[in-house]
């Protein structure tokens, strides 16, 4: 008989308990830190393949026969190699799925990785959308990476996406919201509701900050290296915006900023979160969120006291106005199978606890 697996998100344990029962195969051994507590860090292969336009495949085609109608050239990944800017490429992932027939699992982007607006999506066999894996799903993995703002430098190993492994309906309801919430502050600062998840806001202000509010990056710059933290100064690659008095900022068309939320964010050690649009319909920017919130973000015991939420932004064709205080996004809270044995946070040296306005870890620290 099959082992019944709990319902919600899997911590740890249970990804590394899936790993162990082959559910999860590599091609090599997972790395120390590639279990975070409630996802897994992906791990580019040994080949990128540079191809025509992004796809998905479909129910008639494997990812193999769409990549060999496709690729214009193929890179080797082992010794490193540079993803131009604008360029679609495809790589297969060290790591592949045999899920339980209950269980399945999505992905999104690292946050280092949509801090430099590279855009990933993870691909199944057969796929009908991206960075989805129905329940059961039985195949390899591949990543979609196109860079928009900054040539990358990756090689094999490099980790830009992560998944999260789930079993039954796991996202909280209104009431469940304002009940946690109620228990557990959520959110801290404005004004914003908490309903079918808790609303978050932009900060226009900066207070605390010398009135810093965001950056915008530059054209034309250096590349990269995904893998160097604290390598790369700041004024290289982006320039620093400021509150001038007005409380507004306007989003240029085709500039990437990197903004961030009014909101300080808890997220407890029973629960995950995960980021989406507070409205569709408001279409004149885009918020490339990195998605995930692992249990422990912003919890005090964890060193998170006063995390905010950090919003790669771009306004679509035309010039857009936000103010502060503007709805821009809201979390989704998820009920975890099974308490974590660990929290994002300062015992696992996590990158972005206790942040503020903060870049990608591969800037150095800005004053």
């Amino acid at each position: 008989m099959a082992e019944a697996w709990p319902q919600g998100v899997f911590p740890a344990r249970l990804i590394e308990k899936l790993h162990a029962q082959g559910a999860i195969a590599t091609a090599q051994p997972f790395d120390a830190d590639q279990v975070q507590p409630a996802s897994l860090d992906l791990r580019l292969g040994n080949v990128a393949y540079r191809v025509r336009s992004s796809f998905l495949p479909g129910p008639a085609h494997s990812m193999v026969d769409r990549i060999e109608a496709l690729k214009l050239h193929e890179i080797d990944l082992t010794r490193g190699a540079v993803l131009e800017r604008g360029c679609v490429y495809l790589v297969p992932l060290q790591e592949s799925l045999n899920l339980p027939a209950e269980v399945s699992a999505s992905a999104n982007p690292k946050s280092s990785t949509g801090r430099l607006d590279v855009f990933t999506r993870v691909i199944g066999d057969r796929a009908r959308g991206f960075d989805q894996m129905p329940a059961g799903y039985k195949g390899p993995l591949y990543l979609e990476v196109s860079p928009r703002t900054f040539p990358v430098l990756v090689r094999t190993g490099s980790r830009l996406s992560q998944m999260r492994f789930r079993y039954g309906d796991t996202r909280l309801t209104s009431a469940e919201h304002q009940a946690l919430h109620a228990s557990d502050t959520l959110v801290i600062g404005g004004d914003q509701p908490v309903g079918e998840g808790v609303a978050l806001s932009i900060d226009l202000q900066g207070e605390g900050r010398n009135g810093l509010i965001g950056f915008r990056s530059k054209r034309h710059t250096g590349v990269v290296d995904v893998d160097k933290k604290n390598a790369l100064d700041v004024l290289d690659f982006w320039e620093p915006l400021y509150n001038r008095g007005q409380l507004e900022l306007t989003l240029d068309p085709d500039e990437f900023y990197i903004l961030v939320s009014h909101e300080a964010v808890h997220v407890p050690p029973s629960h995950a979160a995960e980021m989406v649009p507070f409205d569709p319909l408001v279409g004149e920017f885009r918020v490339h969120y990195a998605g995930f919130f692992d249990p422990g973000f912003g919890h005090s015991s964890a060193g998170g006291t006063g995390s905010r939420a950090v919003l790669e932004v771009r306004s679509r064709e035309v010039p857009f106005l936000l103010g502060h205080g503007q709805s821009i996004g809201k979390l989704i809270y998820e009920k975890l199978a099974e308490q974590p044995d660990r929290l994002y946070g300062s015992a696992l040296g996590s990158n972005y606890q206790a942040q503020t306005l903060k870049l990608s870890k591969h800037f150095k620290s800005f004053p």
